[in-house]
């Protein structure tokens, strides 16, 4: 093998690792797009509930995968990002569990 083609064999592999690179945060996407139209369909609780479920799922994925392989999880440091991801999906879960009644409710 040529020096050229082990460069290009690199690049090949750096290419192919890097489409996989979002896939942690398209998976928590395609929970919040699930959410959202949750709430569209007047459902705002369950969609509140899955949002929370959505900042999980990222505290998860954050805490069992390398910086390199988290993608756009990876803001701060990973105690930072698994702490602000566990802290926000519990204050939606509280909130979409515990407020009943007002202008979106189903009487």
């Amino acid at each position: 093998m040529t020096m050229t083609e082990d460069r290009r064999d690199i690049g090949d592999r750096r290419r192919r690792q890097a489409r996989f690179t979002q896939l942690p945060f398209a998976a928590v996407l395609l929970v919040v797009a699930v959410a959202a139209l949750r709430i569209v369909q007047y459902h705002w609780r369950e969609g509140a509930a899955l949002i929370g479920a959505a900042l999980l799922l990222a505290a998860v994925l954050r805490a069992v995968l390398p910086t390199a392989r988290a993608g756009l999880l990876a803001i701060r440091g990973k105690a930072v990002d698994i702490v602000t991801y566990t802290g926000l999906a519990a204050a939606v879960l509280f909130v979409a569990l515990t407020i009943i009644g007002g202008p979106f409710s189903s009487s």
